[in-house]
């Protein structure tokens, strides 16, 4: 068990070696910069202001010094400066941090809660009136995207209440972060529920079909302890796999979601300084957001031993 941890930690840290070489040269490679966007903002171009704007900046360095001041500062927890508003990119990030990790979860909860019992039921009740409606269900929230979602809610509560359910300003009370997050949390979690709906059904029908499980119903098991406490917890494994996938893709995939509902979190954040060239910033956000999913996985690898004892972690 320790040496698998250490095997993985090892290629958890080589990973993201490799995805920091990615990102830092992709976004070096992408033609302009931020002195480029704000010389042609203002409409003219002086070469000795340009040249001492990127000296100041670290950008007439080449490509393998300024990944490696990159990386030193990283390690020590200095994630340099913004471009655009000269504050340290760290005061610029945790701020934000919170905000998208509160909607992330709440979608995930959300998602979780209604995916599973309703890929439960659909499974248990195959080919019946209830079963066909939960799969139309599943296959509409599959096909509805997130910005259209969230725009019929926002039109909607114009209609019905005369408000638009927005981040306004910071929630106070726990209830009120609930109230805040709660519409766009179910806009984005809507297709993720629909996903692990199906993949539940899919996963259920087939342990369902297994000798073990007709060996229980002969023995005079109840349908209750043969669907939970026998198949649901053998078709785990694969729910648990996409959970950790969708976890991972809403830290980073709510870009649409905080922009339709004001809400100033990372993905957003991301997107403006994409268009700013504000390379400090975007390269150390899409770091965190490799970091989760590279955490996201090997938490689900770890959980496969927990759900099923069969799994042993090689030593």
């Amino acid at each position: 068990m320790l040496s698998y941890l250490i095997r993985r930690l090892g290629l958890m840290v080589l990973t993201l070696f490799g995805i920091s070489i990615i990102i830092f040269t992709l976004l070096r490679v992408v033609p302009g910069n931020i002195v480029d966007v704000l010389f042609d903002a203002a409409g003219f171009v002086d070469p000795a202001d340009k040249l001492k704007i990127e000296q100041d900046l670290g950008l007439d360095k080449s490509i393998p010094v300024q990944y490696a001041t990159w990386i030193g500062g990283l390690l020590r927890g200095d994630l340099g400066y913004s471009y655009v508003s000269e504050k340290p990119a760290l005061a610029e990030i945790l701020p934000r941090i919170p905000i998208t990790a509160r909607l992330a979860a709440l979608a995930l909860l959300f998602a979780v809660s209604l995916g599973v019992p309703l890929g439960v039921i659909s499974a248990v009740r195959q080919d019946t009136k209830l079963d066909y409606t939960l799969r139309v269900f599943s296959l509409a929230g599959l096909s509805l995207p997130a910005f259209w979602l969230g725009l019929l809610i926002l039109m909607a509560a114009v209609a019905l209440f005369g408000s638009i359910p927005i981040y306004s300003a910071a929630p106070k009370t726990w209830f009120d972060s609930l109230v805040m997050y709660a519409v766009p949390a179910a806009a984005v979690g809507l297709r993720s529920s629909a996903l692990i709906m199906r993949l539940t059904r899919s996963s259920m029908l087939e342990v369902l079909r297994q000798d073990y499980i007709r060996t229980a119903r002969s023995k005079g098991a109840s349908d209750r302890t043969v669907n939970y406490g026998h198949a649901l917890q053998n078709a785990m494994l694969p729910i648990v796999t996409v959970i950790g996938v969708e976890a991972a893709f809403l830290i980073g995939g709510l870009i649409v979601t905080e922009t339709v509902f004001n809400i100033p979190g990372v993905a957003r954040f991301l997107v403006e300084a994409i268009r700013w060239r504000d390379y400090p910033i975007v390269q150390n956000l899409v770091m965190f957001i490799a970091v989760i999913v590279v955490l996201s996985n090997f938490i689900v690898d770890l959980l496969y031993a927990v759900l099923d004892p069969r799994i042993k972690l090689a030593d």
